[in-house]
């Protein structure tokens, strides 16, 4: 027994499968004909770890003041801004500084004492550990100890 398929039936399948196989083709072509500099590896993203009452964003913004943000890249032992590159040491150390400087919004509560930078040079990820204590939180210019 045969399947009957009509004839318009069959050119719409047929054109089907040509698009489908255009788009592949398309897709392979445009990416083997991409840009592959040696720039570096980019900055991925900021994930922060240990906030409690510290918004993210705070933490965020006063990391990315350091050059640890998605639009930089690491080329070797250099991170590179829009602006200026410097040593990635450096960068990591006042990120770790900097982190420190985040209030809690609305006071001049500064909880983090301590934070931890760590960057993956292979997939650009900045990976922020904060440790928060309340003990010590308000840090004026006028403080008595």
């Amino acid at each position: 027994m045969l399947l009957k398929v009509r004839k318009d039936t069959l050119i719409i399948l047929l054109l089907a499968f040509m698009l489908i196989f255009a788009g592949r083709l398309i897709n392979y072509v445009s990416f083997a004909s991409s840009y592959q500099g040696n720039d570096g590896t980019p900055i991925s993203g900021v994930m922060i770890k240990g906030n409690d009452l510290v918004p993210i964003d705070v933490i965020k913004k006063n990391v990315a003041n350091t050059g640890l943000r998605v639009g930089s890249y690491i080329k070797g032992n250099m991170l590179i801004t829009s602006k200026r590159s410097l040593p990635l040491d450096d960068a990591i150390r006042n990120a770790e500084l900097y982190a420190t400087f985040s209030t809690i919004p609305g006071t001049k509560l500064q909880p983090i004492v301590v934070a931890n930078v760590v960057v993956d040079n292979q997939t650009g990820i900045v990976v922020v550990n904060v440790i928060e204590d309340f003990s010590g939180a308000i840090r004026s210019d006028n403080s008595t100890s």
